[in-house]
């Protein structure tokens, strides 16, 4: 989450507060202390990925739309890797195949995980099914508990309800093409 552009503590209160909610019910509602609420947007920590879709799934508001700031982009049917939308810059970059809050049926992403990052410590579960395609590097895959280490070529597909995470093996970039439908990442 080292995007330079994006405020993303002050993104967080305007979110939070447009809800209703105050830090304290956000943070109940997301299974997290009132100060890790107050860290994160006064920007003293940088949370994952994953810790930040969890907060954002206690609004509800889905990261693609927390990150809609960005500049649109036309409706396709084509895009140019420029075209692709940031959605979490940080260890692990998410870049989105058609504009950020656009209402689509299937979320497309480009992942590059960095060597050792992760989607964080707490694995994700949200309702929908995800696959995705190992396009170069290792990519070790938890799903219920049941890990698996994939290479380029192999895939992984599975209910998204049940909780999994993602975590790049070796010295080089890992490269995934994943897509998620409904849209909830």
């Amino acid at each position: 989450m080292d995007d330079p552009g994006l405020d993303i503590g002050a993104r967080l209160r305007q979110v939070r507060e447009a809800a209703g909610l105050s830090q304290r019910q956000l943070a109940r509602r997301a299974g997290i202390t009132n100060s890790t609420v107050s860290l994160i947007e006064a920007n003293r920590t940088n949370p994952s990925v994953g810790a930040l879709k969890r907060v954002l799934d206690a609004v509800p508001v889905g990261l693609a739309e927390f990150f809609a700031g960005v500049p649109a982009v036309g409706d396709g049917p084509f895009f140019r890797a420029a075209e692709l939308v940031e959605i979490g810059k940080g260890p692990v970059s998410y870049r989105q195949v058609g504009g950020a809050g656009q209402a689509r049926a299937i979320q497309i992403l480009h992942e590059c995980y960095q060597p050792g990052s992760d989607s964080g410590r707490v694995p994700l579960r949200h309702e929908g099914e995800e696959g995705g395609v190992v396009i170069a590097g290792q990519l070790e895959v938890t799903v219920d508990g049941t890990r698996a280490v994939l290479g380029a070529g192999d895939a992984y597909y599975f209910d998204s309800s049940r909780p999994h995470s993602f975590r790049a093996l070796g010295e080089v970039p890992t490269v995934v093409v994943s897509a998620c439908s409904p849209p909830s990442f």
